[in-house]
């Protein structure tokens, strides 16, 4: 069965072309446009391997999230990966607690490798 990969991410064109990747490269992809969309989305699968956050959004913040599913008991062991134009790394990595920061614009090449590195 193929991992699970939620995206949170306002920009469609972004989230177009990481899905498109990610779908290539086998991975199932849940899309979400804002972080009520995500909540919106049905209970997370057992499958999920990773979340793949935008932390300006047009409804909150993405280090918000990132925090809120670290700390939860259900979601804490599940990989976070920000992408983002403003925040550092310095802020995502300490604040947020995330497992990796990718800053915008990215490489696709960069972004893939980083999501095989956590999921196995």
């Amino acid at each position: 069965m193929a991992k699970r990969i939620h995206i949170v991410e306002d920009d469609e064109d972004i989230r177009y072309i990481v899905c498109y990747i990610l779908v290539e490269m086998g991975y199932e992809v849940v899309l979400a446009d804002s972080i009520s969309d995500f909540r919106e989305q049905p209970p997370l699968a057992e499958d999920t391997g990773l979340f793949l956050l935008d932390v300006m959004l047009p409804d909150g913040n993405g280090l918000d999230l990132c925090l809120e599913l670290k700390k939860s008991p259900a979601t804490q062991h599940i990989p976070v990966i920000i992408m983002s134009a403003h925040a550092t790394e310095t802020q995502v990595i300490q604040q947020a607690c995330a497992d990796e920061f990718i800053a915008k614009p990215f490489d696709l090449d960069e972004i893939t490798n980083m999501i095989k590195k956590h999921i196995l």
